[in-house]
């Protein structure tokens, strides 16, 4: 499913968030929004979820979603946001009983998606007993479980330790690569968007405006941890940012 955002912008009473959004996502690409703290990446990635909606503009979807979607739009939380009562199991079969779907129906779904995230052997895990990586994957397991048609990931990789992180990015590269996915990806991490986007999008400080769209051509499978290539465009992303960033800061810091 392809996305449109026609026009997008927003206030909190006097404050200005989000000014005059227009993107075209293209169905099966993984868009990764950056910018300033502040600038309304994660305000815009609820607009595009619908949790709430955006004072002017408003966001389209063209396509068909993939055969069986049972929710078009999924989101992936930076907390992970698992049951602790419930295993792994339990946590990703959630998603599926709010369907009406239980029994070998249920299995065969679940069992799909702890394999495509390498859980089949934690499925009777409580939430307690697994590392912060191995949580991120149940919650991502559990999003693939509706087999949606656009993720919506709010820095899904930030509470992670470097290590961790990096390994979660191979999984995110090998999950794509198998069965391509519309993604929105919200991150603070550069490394992280050059490694995962097709399209990169910086938004300037509050607020949020568009300030360039970066697009990668080479296939995220082939992007490697020492890349020249992506180092420079970086360093690029890093340039575009960092004056608004510093301002950005000393505006949080002043509130």
């Amino acid at each position: 499913m392809e996305l449109r955002l026609d026009g997008i912008s927003h206030s909190y009473s006097e404050t200005e968030v989000l000014s005059e959004i227009a993107l075209d996502i293209p169905s099966g690409r993984i868009a990764c929004l950056v910018g300033p703290s502040g600038c309304g990446k994660s305000t815009l990635l609820r607009f595009i979820g619908g949790l709430e909606r955006p004072s002017q503009g408003r966001v389209l979807q063209g396509g068909a979603p993939p055969e069986g979607c049972l929710n078009p739009l999924t989101y992936v939380f930076q907390d992970f946001a698992l049951l602790p009562w419930r295993t792994v199991y339990g946590n990703i079969s959630l998603v599926l009983e709010d369907h009406g779907i239980r029994g070998q129906a249920a299995d065969a779904i679940i069992a799909d998606v702890l394999g495509r995230t390498r859980l089949g052997d934690f499925s009777n895990a409580l939430p307690k007993q697994l590392s912060g990586g191995m949580k991120q994957r149940v919650a991502i397991a559990r999003a693939l479980a509706v087999k949606p048609a656009v993720m919506l990931m709010d820095e899904p990789l930030s509470a992670l330790d470097a290590q961790t992180r990096e390994l979660l990015i191979d999984d995110l590269v090998s999950l794509w690569t198998r069965t391509p996915f519309t993604a929105v990806y919200v991150t603070h991490n550069l490394a992280e968007a050059v490694r995962l986007g097709h399209m990169i999008v910086v938004l300037s400080r509050r607020p949020g405006r568009i300030r360039e769209i970066v697009h990668l051509e080479k296939p995220i499978d082939q992007r490697g941890y020492a890349d020249r290539e992506l180092e420079t465009i970086q360093k690029h992303l890093w340039t575009l940012m960092r004056d608004e960033a510093r301002a950005a800061d000393a505006e949080l810091m002043d509130g």
